[in-house]
C-alpha cells in the first residue's frame, strides 16, 4: 500500500486509540450481535465516551471539534476488522451533517450533544417500498395542520431504525412541486402513530439494524422541519456526497481486509505439495489486487482531501462510490476464489465479508444512479 498523507499526527493518535477500542469492545461481540440482529445500546454509549461519534461536532454542541477527516478513520478502523454491525456512519457521517449543515440552533443544541455522549441515535429515512434511488417519487407526506405536521407514509432498508430516538424523514409537503415539494423534517420516534417494523433479515450486515418504519398521522411541530419547506430535496443533493464518500471508504477498508485475510491465508495453505502463494495465478491475482487498492486508496484520500477543504463535488463523490464498491465487489470475489471451500465456509471472516459487500452497490445510491450522475457532468 502507498504511503497515505491525507491525514496529520493528531489523526493517526485518534486511529490508534479508536483501533484499539474496536478491538476490546467490539471485536469479541461483534457475532453475537450478527446473531441478535442489532448493536446494543450500551456499546453506542461506550464509544461515545470514546469520543468515536460525531466526532467533527464543534464544542459549542459538545462535540470534540475535529475536522472532517476523523470521521473517514473511524469507518476505516471499523471495517479492518470487519466490524460492520454499528451503524456509526449513518449516525456520524450522514445525521449529524443534516442538522450541522442545515438545522436550526434549537435542534443543534437539541440533538447533536445526544449524539455524541451516544444517548441520541439518529437515521434518516428516504427509501420507500415503491421508491429506491429515485428520491423524487417518495410519497410519503407531511401535510400542514396550524403549528404542526401530520406525517403519513412507510419507509423501508433504514438503517438504526430499531435503535434511532429520531429519524429525518423526506416527506412531500407539495403533492404539484415535483422534486420542490420535498421537505425533510425530525420525527421523534417516541410520537404517537410512529411504529417500527421489521428488523429486516439482510444477506450480510447481520448485527446492523434496518428497519421498515410507518408514520400513522405522526403529528411534530413545525419547528421539527430543517431547513426551509419545499427545500428538502436540495438538501439531501447537497448531503449526498458525504454519504457516498463514507461508503467508498468502506469499501477500500473492506477491500484491504479481504486482501490481507487472503495473503496471510494463502501463504499457509498448501496444495499439490506448497504453499498457494507460490503458484504464479495466486501471484498474478494478488498483485492485481495490490495494484487496484493503491489506485482506489489514491482516489479516495483526494476526495477526503478536497472533502475536508469543502471542494467535493457530486460527481467526484459519484466516482469514487463507484469505482470503489465496484473494485469492492472484484477484488472480494477473487478473495473468496483464492480461499477455495474454505472461503464458502462463514467461519471464515471472507465469506462474511463476501455477504457484506454486495449492497455496496445498491445502498447510497446504485451503480446505475452513480452512472448517471457522472454522465451528466459529461
Amino acid at each position: 500500500m502507498l504511503v497515505r498523507t491525507v491525514y496529520d499526527e493528531e489523526h493517526e493518535i485518534f486511529r490508534a486509540a479508536i483501533r484499539a477500542f474496536i478491538e476490546r469492545e467490539c471485536v469479541p461481540h461483534h457475532e453475537q450481535w450478527e446473531q441478535e440482529g442489532i448493536v446494543p445500546r450500551e456499546f453506542w454509549r461506550k464509544a461515545g465516551a470514546q469520543g468515536m461519534l460525531c466526532p467533527q461536532v464543534p464544542e459549542e454542541y459538545g462535540g470534540p471539534g475535529g475536522d472532517y477527516r476523523f470521521l473517514p478513520v473511524v469507518v476505516e478502523e471499523m471495517f479492518r476488522v470487519g466490524a460492520s454491525g454499528p451503524g456509526f456512519p449513518v449516525h456520524s457521517d450522514i445525521v449529524s451533517g443534516y442538522l450541522l449543515n442545515h438545522g436550526s440552533e434549537a435542534q443543534k443544541q437539541s440533538w447533536l450533544p445526544a449524539m455524541v455522549s451516544g444517548e441520541a441515535i439518529g437515521a434518516i429515512a428516504m427509501t420507500e417500498p415503491n421508491t429506491g434511488s429515485d428520491l423524487q417519487g417518495i410519497r410519503t407526506t407531511a401535510c400542514r395542520d396550524g403549528d404542526d405536521y401530520v406525517i403519513s407514509g412507510a419507509k423501508t432498508f433504514i438503517s438504526n431504525g430499531q435503535n434511532a430516538d429520531f429519524v429525518i424523514v423526506a416527506a412531500r409537503t407539495d403533492s404539484d412541486a415535483g422534486a420542490r415539494g420535498i421537505s425533510l423534517i425530525i420525527v421523534e420516534t417516541d410520537r404517537p402513530g410512529f411504529r417500527r417494523g421489521r428488523n429486516l433479515d439482510k444477506v450480510g450486515l447481520k448485527a446492523q439494524d434496518t428497519s421498515e418504519l410507518f408514520f400513522d398521522d405522526v403529528r411534530v411541530p413545525a419547528s421539527n422541519l430543517l431547513g426551509e419547506e419545499g427545500g428538502g430535496f436540495a438538501l439531501l443533493m447537497t448531503e449526498l456526497p458525504q454519504e457516498r464518500l463514507a461508503i467508498a471508504v468502506s469499501a477500500m477498508a473492506a477491500s484491504q481486509r479481504a486482501f490481507d485475510l487472503t495473503v496471510e491465508y494463502v501463504k499457509q495453505r498448501k496444495a499439490f505439495g506448497k504453499p498457494l502463494a507460490e503458484f504464479q495465478n495466486t501471484r498474478f491475482k494478488l498483485a492485481t489486487i495490490k495494484t487496484d487498492l493503491a489506485a482506489g486508496w489514491s482516489l479516495v484520500d483526494q476526495c477526503i482531501r478536497q472533502h475536508a477543504g469543502g471542494q467535493l463535488s457530486a460527481t467526484d463523490a459519484a466516482m469514487a462510490k463507484l469505482w470503489t464498491t465496484e473494485m469492492q465487489c472484484r477484488i472480494v470475489d477473487d478473495c473468496v476464489q483464492m480461499h477455495g471451500g474454505y472461503g464458502y465456509m462463514l467461519e471464515y471472516p471472507i465469506a462474511r465479508l463476501y455477504l457484506d459487500t454486495r449492497v455496496q452497490r445498491i445502498h447510497g445510491g446504485t451503480s446505475e444512479i452513480m452512472q448517471e450522475v457522472i454522465a451528466r457532468s459529461i
